[in-house]
């Protein structure tokens, strides 16, 4: 069965797949084909996307989309295996693409190719890579392109309340595109407070969870505490301030994430607080349950 980051990202691809060929390679004259399903059941991939396209040069060959929410250092030795065993079992070569969505705060390497060398062997793997900080707003405008209009807000240029308006005026344009203004709604709320973007999407925030890529976000801890905490204490009224309602919602996350074995040191980055906070936090939880708080992971 396929997990809903895989039904996201073909959905986006699929909304106008030659426009999304010719965008990632530069070229003009390629055409899309039919989107392969390689059921590698030995290898789980959550957010590949295979393509087929034609080029009046070279023939077909395939496009391997990996849509990635944050750049990780296994990487391109992940692009090199899914890309090997796609030649393997398709016999076209393959043209492997990393699509990187939100910035790293680190602002580490990210590498465009896999190298190794063992016993005097070499071993190499390209891959071209998309940063989509990188890439301008008024280009996914001026192309009208669909696929990238939900990303709007963390694009270049386009994290100001005009361009996002823009984006959801053409996203209901189109009836097909009505479903992806959940996702334009949660980038929204990384660069614009959460009541401006409830005004701008005109309902409430809670059709975020209707998103596809919801579940694959919560499980990598890519909604921040903090902004759950300001979602929350709005929703909830609570009238003695943001902060409390901040502090309720990091209670509510961090047994979640603790179950889910973050170390401390993890749930402090994912809810914007220090190790500290986070530690004593959780000393108050298991002292309300009645536990000990020994054992307390922060490896």
């Amino acid at each position: 069965m396929a997990k809903s980051a895989d039904i996201g990202s073909k959905r986006l691809i699929s909304l106008d797949p030659d426009a999304w060929v010719r965008w990632v390679m530069g070229d003009q004259e390629l055409h899309a084909g039919e989107f392969l399903d390689p059921q590698f059941q030995w290898v789980s991939r959550d957010s590949d996307v295979l393509l087929r396209v034609t080029c009046p040069q070279d023939g077909d060959f395939l496009l391997l989309n990996e849509l990635q929410l944050r750049y990780d250092s296994s990487m391109p030795r992940r692009m090199t295996a899914y890309a090997a065993l796609a030649r393997e079992k398709f016999n076209l070569p393959v043209y492997p693409v990393l699509i990187n969505i939100l910035q790293p705060s680190q602002n580490p390497t990210i590498a465009n190719c896999y190298q190794a060398q063992f016993k005097g062997l070499k071993a190499r793997q390209d891959y071209q890579v998309i940063n989509l900080w990188e890439v301008d707003a008024d280009i996914v405008f001026e192309q009208n392109f669909p696929s990238l209009l939900p990303f709007v807000p963390i694009l270049k240029n386009g994290n100001g309340e005009q361009p996002i308006r823009e984006a959801v005026r053409r996203l209901r344009q189109r009836n097909e595109l009505d479903q992806l203004e959940p996702l334009l709604a949660f980038f929204a709320s990384f660069v614009l407070e959460i009541p401006l973007v409830q005004q701008i999407m005109r309902w409430d925030m809670a059709v975020l969870q209707e998103s596809p890529w919801y579940e694959e976000i919560l499980k990598r801890g890519q909604i921040l505490g903090l902004k759950e905490g300001i979602e929350q204490g709005l929703q909830q009224g609570i009238e003695t301030g943001l902060q409390q309602g901040i502090e309720l919602e990091k209670r509510r996350i961090i047994p979640r994430l603790l179950a889910k074995e973050f170390t401390v040191e993890e749930i402090a980055e994912i809810v914007g607080d220090s190790v500290e906070g986070v530690t004593q936090i959780i000393q108050m939880i298991q002292e309300n349950q009645g536990r000990s708080p020994e054992n307390i992971n922060q490896d």
